[in-house]
């Protein structure tokens, strides 16, 4: 008896087994836990593995029929490993990037599940206006659902600006200077003995979101169209500002140093400001943890919005970063990779997850309350919110970035060395649209 008993229980879990899809049905532990795994670039805290387990805990107490594993990426290799893994039919179940990423490459490729579903009216209300459009193509699918963004801005030496009577020229209740105030507080600086007030730098791609925010923000050119279809820096717009910058005495042009080489030095003091700077710059200047805020003379930092005609009418270049999912064909893995990410973005959860990239929530409030206030321990990072609403157009999802990249500092090289602008511009733009095809 025991036998034949035995018996019908296997033909019954075979039978649940075959009901439920057989071979093709989610894998999952004895426990009936789904495991979904989880890589991520190193955005903030969240390539720190004990941040990291910290957060996990928490959502697998609250989660315990999910069971997520953990991958560290770095910005070196990163790309190559995702994409090895993709050719080879072993994509992770959740990714951690931005949209330049997750939405216009491996979005765009057919690699990632459509995640729209995840966001209701209230979501789309509540979520950063220039985040929500860059988590989302054309046709009205969503690839990435954000957590935090930042704004790239431009920092000043206060006590240069202070001894040549250039603070004059700055509004710092809103961070912001006009065109016209900033070339007046060059010029003044210039006058006052600083030779090298700023530098075009434009020996490689790095940190050139500086670069591309002055130029374009300088006489309101754009550096692609609003559809992101084609790229736009051939506009007389663009063409104006980069002949103004080549003229004005104290701004040069730099083909030996990129971003990283700006920001040290503007931190030793040979330049008076930087256009390669954020809210980890303002934390700890070159990261030399010799004090926030400070140069290495103990100087005051004050960072600013890039000039623009109206001032308040900047558009900053931004960060943005959340989750997507590959898909990877598994129904049960893909919501729970759904519920990881509503835990994470939206809920009661969402204060610790954005505290740990260190950087801003791209959302006042979420399903778990209000969230406007969670720096508000933190003087400097209280203090940089202002310039989140000045976060403008996330561009970096059109196609052929990387070669639109290549050309621009290429561009800016025959610029600095005094070739006809408009000419320049015109062929690098060119470049970059044949790229874009």
């Amino acid at each position: 008896m025991k036998k034949i008993v035995a018996g019908v229980a296997a033909l019954l879990c075979l039978a649940t087994v075959f009901a439920a899809g057989g071979k093709d049905k989610p894998a999952a532990s004895a426990a009936g836990v789904t495991q979904v795994s989880l890589w991520t670039y190193p955005i903030g805290g969240w390539g720190d593995q004990k941040t990291v387990d910290a957060l996990l805990a928490d959502f697998h107490a609250a989660n315990p029929g999910i069971k997520v594993t953990v991958d560290y990426l770095t910005y070196a290799d990163g790309d190559d490993k995702v994409n090895t893994a993709i050719e080879g039919g072993a994509a992770p179940d959740l990714i951690m990037e931005g949209p330049e990423r997750l939405v216009a490459n491996w979005g765009a490729k057919g690699k990632m599940v459509d995640i729209s579903d995840l966001f209701d009216a209230t979501d789309k209300a509540e979520i950063n206006p220039a985040a929500l459009a860059a988590c989302f193509t054309e046709s009205g699918a969503a690839y990435e659902y954000p957590l935090v963004m930042t704004a790239h801005c431009m920092a000043i030496n206060k006590a240069a600006f202070e001894k040549a009577g250039a603070l004059q020229y700055l509004d710092l209740n809103t961070r912001t200077w006009t065109t016209d105030n900033f070339l007046k507080a060059v010029d003044a600086l210039y006058k006052a003995g600083y030779k090298n007030v700023g530098a075009v730098y434009c020996v490689g791609q790095g940190g050139d979101q500086g670069t591309r925010a002055l130029v374009n923000n300088l006489y309101g050119g754009t550096f692609t169209d609003a559809a992101h279809t084609k790229y736009t820096w051939d506009d007389p717009n663009n063409v104006k500002a980069l002949e103004k910058l080549y003229a004005t005495d104290g701004i040069n042009f730099d083909a030996g140093i990129a971003g990283g080489d700006e920001i040290a030095l503007f931190y030793n003091g040979t330049l008076q400001m930087a256009f390669c700077w954020n809210i980890a710059q303002q934390l700890n200047p070159n990261s030399a943890n010799t004090g926030a805020g400070k140069t290495l003379n103990g100087d005051d930092i004050l960072f600013m919005a890039f000039p623009s005609q109206k001032g308040t009418d900047t558009k900053l270049q931004g960060g943005i970063w959340g989750f997507g999912i590959f898909d990877n064909g598994n129904a049960d893995k893909i919501a729970a990779a759904k519920t990881f990410i509503k835990y994470m973005c939206d809920s009661a959860a969402t204060a610790d997850a954005v505290k740990a990239a260190n950087y801003f929530a791209v959302r006042d409030t979420t399903d778990g309350g209000d969230i406007s206030k969670i720096w508000a321990d933190n003087a400097i990072m209280d203090e940089y919110t202002v310039l989140m609403p000045y976060l403008g157009d996330y561009y970096q999802v059109t196609t052929g970035w990387a070669e639109a990249r290549t050309q621009w500092w290429n561009m800016l090289q025959q610029v600095g060395a005094g070739q006809n602008v408009a000419n320049v511009v015109k062929q690098y733009a060119a470049n970059a649209n044949a790229a874009a095809k």
